[in-house]
């Protein structure tokens, strides 16, 4: 193979995979036309089986009539032979014969309508069968593609050092430390505070047992009992 042939050939190569490309980008929209056409093509279907039964419902009444005009001339064919009218009933078994040659080619085609009909009906089922199935394929197939493309976001925002989520996780950490340290300062301005006041001083002589903060009109008449007794 010559070096010119060799590039056409890479060229088509190359022309094939970006149309499959294209075809792949764009799979799930046109499976849903085809299967929206094999619904139309399924509804026509549907439509001119209904034609066809009606057909057949008029054969079929075609067919009784036929029968029903035999027997009833074959009954008049009988009275004739019972009065000796030969001629009578010769003419009652022409028509009769013609009857049933009409009845003979009547059946023949409700016979072919009846497995027509039998055999559309089959399709149609399996058809709309299969239609069910892609609809659920097309369904999970559209489900995964959206997964697909959210894991593929997901992935790109947030993979490397320098993704959103390590400064998101980042932001978060500076955000806490800003309200840790605000805490910090308050809890500290506070303490400063209690000791300005001498609070402090009076917690530590509380926690010591020297003083009792616990003043009530009991321990004060308590005390002052103690005191009169002193003095007396």
């Amino acid at each position: 193979m010559s070096i010119f042939s060799k590039l056409i050939t890479a060229v088509r190569g190359g022309a094939t995979e970006a149309g499959q490309a294209i075809v792949d980008t764009q799979a799930i929209r046109i499976l849903e036309q085809e299967l929206r056409d094999s619904k139309t093509a399924l509804n026509d279907a549907k439509t001119n089986l209904t034609t066809i039964m009606a057909e057949k419902m008029s054969l079929d009444r075609k067919v009784k009539d036929l029968n029903s005009k035999i027997a009833e001339h074959e009954g008049y064919a009988i009275q004739a032979m019972d009065k000796k009218d030969d001629a009578l009933a010769l003419d009652i078994a022409t028509k009769i014969s013609e009857f049933e040659h009409e009845l003979t080619i009547q059946q023949g085609i409700l016979d072919g309508y009846d497995s027509k009909v039998s055999g559309l009906k089959k399709m149609i089922r399996q058809t709309e069968r299969n239609i069910q199935a892609m609809d659920r394929e097309i369904s999970v197939v559209k489900t995964t593609e959206k997964v697909q493309k959210a894991n593929d976001l997901a992935s790109a925002k947030f993979s490397g050092s320098t993704s959103a989520l390590n400064s998101a996780t980042e932001s978060l950490e500076r955000i806490k430390e800003r309200q840790q340290k605000r805490e910090d300062q308050a809890t500290a301005a506070l303490e400063l505070e209690t000791e300005e006041n001498g609070d402090d001083l009076q917690a530590r002589l509380k926690d010591a047992g020297i003083v009792n903060s616990d003043s009530s009109g009991s321990s004060v008449l308590e005390r002052l009992k103690q005191k009169k007794k002193g003095k007396s």
